[in-house]
C-alpha cells in the first residue's frame, strides 16, 4: 500500500471547520483526517510546518487543451460551427493534455476541470470532467460526458447571421434548441434501436436527467430564456457566466439552478458584459444561489481562479462561501461530490498544501497531489512550480 501523512497542517475540510492536524492517506484515499491522529509505524509523514491544506480546487467551466494559448487557429477546436446543433460532438476529442494550461493549473491548486466546447452554437456539444494531470486524455477523466454546452445570446446570433444562416437572432435561438428538445422527445417515444442518431442520443441524456444542460447566458433575458426552457422540457439546468443572473437571483435560488459566475477580470467588452462587477457573486450567495467561479480559460489564466475568489472576497463575498465556490461546489455541479471537492474520509486524495491562506495573494500552492500521487512542487530555490512529467519513456 502506499500510504502518506501530512502532519502539522492548517486543514481546511470545506465542509466543517478548519483545525491544526493530520491527513492520512492510503492508495489515493483520504483514510482519516483530525486533529489528533495516530500514524501506523512506517508511513511516509510530511511536516507541513503549518501551511494550509484543502481539496484540489475545482474550475467548472474551461477550454483547457482545447484551446490552447499562443496557438494559431490550427490548433484550436473549441467551436464546430459548421451546424447550429452540434449536440453529438465531445470536448474530449479534441483536448491536447500537453497544453502548458495544464501546468498553470497544477500551479494554481487545480487539480480538476470541466472542459466544454465553444459557444459559437446554440448547441454547442457535449462537456468532459478531468485531472489536470496525465499523459493521455482517458486517463484523466471522472465524468464523461459531464453535461452539454448551449448558447444564448449574442454568439449564435453573430456566427449563424454572418452566414445569413439560422439562427441570427435570440429567438431563433431558442427556436433551434426548441426545436432540437422536441425531435429528441419524438426520437425517445419512437425508441427503434435499428434507428440510432447520435445527436438525438445526446440530448436524450439530457431530457433523462442524466446530465446537465450547461446554458451560456450573459444578459437577463437569456437567463429567463435559460429557465423558461428548463421549465418546458424539465431538464437539469446549470447557468454558466450569469454576468447578470443577480438581477434575477430569486427566481434562480427558487428554482434550485446553480450559477457558474465568470470570468470576472475581463473588461466589459460587449454588450453582453455590461452588468459584469466582481460583486455580483456575493449578490448571487446572499440571494441563496450556489455559486461556483469560472476561469473560461483561456479568457482568463486559470491559476488566476483563486485570485477571483479573493477580489470577490474584497467585494463582500464570505471567504467560506468562495472557498466552496471553487472546490465542493463544482463538484456538485458535475456530479463529482462523493469524490471531490472536500477532505472527508473516503473522498480522493486531490490535495493542495498552501503556504498560507489561499484567498491571500501572496500565498502559493506549494504542493499539489492527485489520487495521491505528487503532481507539483513549487522549487523555492528557482521560484519555479516543477510538475512531474507526463510522458512515459520507454527503457
Amino acid at each position: 500500500m502506499n500510504t502518506f501523512a501530512i502532519t502539522n497542517a492548517r486543514i481546511v475540510p470545506i465542509t466543517s471547520p478548519p483545525f491544526t492536524g493530520t491527513l492520512l492517506a492510503t492508495d489515493g484515499v483520504i483514510t482519516a483526517v483530525g486533529p489528533e491522529l495516530t500514524i501506523p509505524e512506517g508511513v511516509e509523514r510530511i511536516d507541513a510546518h503549518g501551511a494550509w491544506l484543502l481539496p484540489g480546487l475545482i474550475d467548472a467551466h474551461v477550454h483547457l487543451g482545447m484551446h490552447p494559448e499562443g496557438e494559431d487557429s490550427s490548433g484550436t477546436d473549441v467551436n464546430e460551427m459548421t451546424d447550429p446543433n452540434m449536440a453529438a460532438v465531445r470536448a474530449i476529442d479534441a483536448i491536447d493534455p500537453f497544453d502548458p494550461g495544464f501546468d498553470d493549473a497544477l500551479a494554481g491548486g487545480i487539480t480538476a476541470v470541466n472542459v466544454n466546447p465553444g459557444s459559437g452554437n446554440p448547441i454547442g456539444g457535449q462537456t468532459v470532467a478531468i485531472h489536470t494531470h496525465g499523459r493521455w486524455i482517458d486517463e484523466m477523466v471522472l465524468r464523461a460526458p459531464s453535461g452539454i454546452k448551449s448558447a444564448l445570446g449574442e454568439n449564435p446570433k453573430r456566427i449563424y447571421g454572418g452566414k445569413g444562416k439560422t439562427p441570427s437572432t435570440r429567438l431563433g435561438t431558442a427556436m433551434v434548441i426548441r426545436e432540437a428538445f422536441i425531435e429528441a422527445q419524438n426520437y425517445m417515444a419512437a425508441a427503434d434501436p435499428a434507428k440510432r442518431d447520435a445527436k438525438l442520443e445526446a440530448l436524450a441524456m439530457v431530457l433523462r436527467r442524466e446530465i446537465p444542460w450547461r446554458q451560456h447566458a450573459h444578459r437577463t433575458d437569456d437567463v429567463a430564456t435559460a429557465l423558461r426552457l428548463a421549465e418546458e422540457f424539465g431538464y437539469e439546468l446549470v447557468l454558466d457566466h450569469g454576468t447578470e443572473a443577480h438581477v434575477l437571483a430569486d427566481v434562480v435560488a427558487a428554482r434550485n439552478v446553480p450559477v457558474l459566475i465568470g470570468p470576472l477580470f475581463t473588461t466589459k467588452s460587449k454588450v453582453e458584459l455590461r452588468g459584469r462587477s466582481l460583486a455580483n457573486p456575493r449578490r448571487l450567495a446572499e440571494a441563496g444561489v450556489e455559486i461556483s467561479i469560472i476561469t473560461d480559460h483561456p479568457v482568463i489564466p486559470i491559476n488566476f481562479l483563486i485570485h477571483q475568489c479573493t477580489l470577490a472576497v474584497k467585494e463582500g463575498l464570505d471567504p467560506d462561501t468562495a472557498l466552496r465556490a471553487v472546490t465542493i461546489n463544482p463538484a456538485k455541479v458535475l456530479g463529482l461530490a462523493e469524490r471531490l471537492g472536500s477532505l472527508e474520509v473516503g473522498k480522493d486524495a486531490d490535495v493542495v498544501l498552501w503556504s498560507g491562506d489561499p484567498l491571500n495573494v501572496l500565498s502559493r500552492a506549494l504542493r499539489v497531489w492527485i489520487g495521491g500521487k505528487t503532481v507539483m512542487e513549487y522549487d523555492a530555490a528557482t521560484r519555479t512550480p516543477v510538475v512531474a512529467a507526463r510522458k512515459v519513456v520507454p527503457e
